[in-house]
């Protein structure tokens, strides 16, 4: 669990899930980097929809792609963003951001993210122990992420999802963070890749 600060109560917290940037081997695409634009603006547009600003809160971790576009939409609406990642920075970094198309640009926008965070990221590991034998690190972290929101009143959670409809490459994938929002009720805005 993040730390809670104690002198800012959010009045929503969104939760953020999304498609990785297709690496530039991808066979079948699934998030290429023609879409960035139009995702950019979808998701801008679902924040607006909600009225996001200064005094909302933002979760999700940083991988390219969606979530970096979701955090970079959040700051240009005020909103307080914490990022929380499955493993220490270097490691993120070369599993969830260089394999992507254009990873050294996604690395670069990735520190932009970073130093404008009013906190460090959150290193699982660090804050919850190390990720025990047989469980996914990134099923572990979307388990994490939605606690954290939750945290602050089931009637606060808007989660935002950039996502084909389909299964993942592997597990923790933006379908598993679905299902587990939905098993707690929560309001889903859903942003179709394969409309974009």
């Amino acid at each position: 669990m993040t730390t809670r600060s104690t002198t800012f109560a959010p009045r929503q917290v969104f939760l953020f899930s999304g498609h990785m940037m297709d690496a530039p081997d991808r066979k079948t695409p699934r998030f290429p980097p023609q879409m960035e634009n139009a995702a950019a603006a979808r998701i801008a547009q679902a924040l607006d929809e909600f009225g996001a600003a200064a005094s909302d809160l933002a979760l999700c971790e940083a991988a390219a792609g969606g979530d970096l576009l979701f955090l970079e939409a959040c700051r240009q609406r005020k909103v307080r963003c914490e990022v929380l990642l499955p493993f220490d920075e270097q490691t993120f970094i070369e599993r969830s951001i260089l394999p992507a198309s254009n990873g050294t640009r996604w690395r670069e926008r990735f520190s932009a993210a970073k130093a404008a965070l009013a906190e460090p990221p959150h290193i699982m590991d660090e804050e919850l122990g190390p990720t025990p034998q047989g469980v996914d690190p990134f099923e572990r972290c979307n388990v994490w992420l939605l606690e954290s929101a939750l945290a602050w009143g089931d009637e606060k959670l808007r989660f935002i999802c950039l996502w084909n409809g389909a299964g993942g490459d592997g597990p923790g994938g933006t379908k598993h963070m679905i299902d587990e929002v939905r098993r707690h009720d929560g309001r889903v805005k859903w942003i179709d890749t394969r409309e974009l």
